[in-house]
């Protein structure tokens, strides 16, 4: 994957996380209400988190990369 590719990746990660932040977000505050959605909507947030994590640091090893070559 190329840098400018690392870098739209990390931009759409972040915007979905975001997006799933607010999410989590309004269920809390709709609370007692939908409850039971908690595991799946708390789930998407940190898969979403978690792929966010993993292509921060992809790029940061492909700009770490590129400085060195």
């Amino acid at each position: 994957m190329t840098l400018e590719e690392l870098e739209s990746r990390v931009k759409k990660l972040s915007m979905r996380s975001t997006e799933a932040k607010m999410n989590l977000h309004d269920l809390a505050e709709e609370l007692p209400t939908d409850w039971e959605r908690i595991p799946e909507v708390a789930q998407q947030a940190h898969e979403l988190f978690r792929e966010l994590d993993a292509a921060r640091e992809d790029l940061k090893a492909a700009k770490k990369a590129a400085e060195e070559a």
